[in-house]
């Protein structure tokens, strides 16, 4: 993901609403969202080339999410892929106290990322770029390819969208409208983070567009205070043409969400 927006206990009805944006080259194979034939429980899309994934659900509740941390010059040619971090957690039964635990060991390895993770009972984001852990408070939270609500322009901006959107609560069409601002940011707001200006031009929109790269996909998550989850993903064909919608219904056990 190069973009999550996430409001945590902050909606009476609503404990968890996600809208989140994939941004990735679209020669990268790719398999939209899904429950996984090995593992049925989960519901994600997949990386085709290295087998994570980036965003899912399981029907446990237990949820992750991830985002990479934009620094080229830190980059390690043979770190392992982050995805992994996404579907180790969602195919697990760990709590997620153990597994921080379980990232603090091999945070190391990877090339720098922040994932979002946990569970009916709690919500956690770790960085392993200098932020390490933090369990979130209620609130509204955004989160690009720096630490946890660092003000980037697309972030301040989908956090107030998704405040409002929060009013429209069943109907998810405000999150996607969201997710669809392809407005770019003034160069004096932008974030230096290595790569060229244009580039940083260009990914400053919550939907980015550009030959060969862009918004794969739209990610909205609803799951509400008995339960009840909606995933919805709609997918991107290159010059930013809407591909396949897919939606999923599903219940968490009473017990998981006591």
């Amino acid at each position: 993901m190069c973009l999550i927006l996430l409001a945590w206990r902050a909606h009476p009805d609503y404990p968890l609403v996600v809208a989140a944006n994939r941004d990735e080259f679209f020669a990268r194979p790719t398999a939209p969202a899904a429950f996984w034939p090995e593992v049925p429980q989960v519901l994600a899309g997949r990386d085709l080339e290295a087998g994570g994934t980036w965003l899912g659900v399981a029907r446990s509740g237990r949820f992750a999410a991830l985002t990479n941390y934009r620094d080229p010059a830190r980059n390690k040619a043979c770190a392992p892929s982050r995805g992994g971090l996404v579907s180790r957690f969602l195919t697990g039964s760990q709590s997620p106290a153990a597994y921080l635990t379980e990232l603090e060991s091999c945070a190391d390895r990877y090339n720098g990322f922040n994932l979002v993770f946990g569970d009916p009972d709690g919500l956690w984001c770790f960085s392993n770029c200098g932020e390490g852990e933090r369990q979130l408070a209620p609130g509204v939270y955004g989160l690009s390819n720096h630490l946890l609500d660092t003000p980037w322009p697309k972030v301040a901006r989908g956090k107030s969208a998704l405040n409002a959107a929060l009013c429209a609560l069943p109907n998810e069409i405000p999150l996607f409208t969201l997710l669809r601002d392809d407005s770019i940011a003034p160069d004096e707001a932008l974030p230096r983070t290595g790569v060229s200006l244009e580039w940083e031009r260009l990914l400053s929109a919550a939907f980015v567009r550009m030959p060969g790269y862009g918004t794969r996909s739209s990610t909205v998550l609803l799951m509400d205070a008995t339960g009840n989850v909606r995933f919805i993903e709609q997918g991107f064909l290159p010059d930013a043409l809407p591909g396949e919608r897919r939606e999923f219904a599903f219940t968490i056990p009473l017990s998981a969400t006591r």
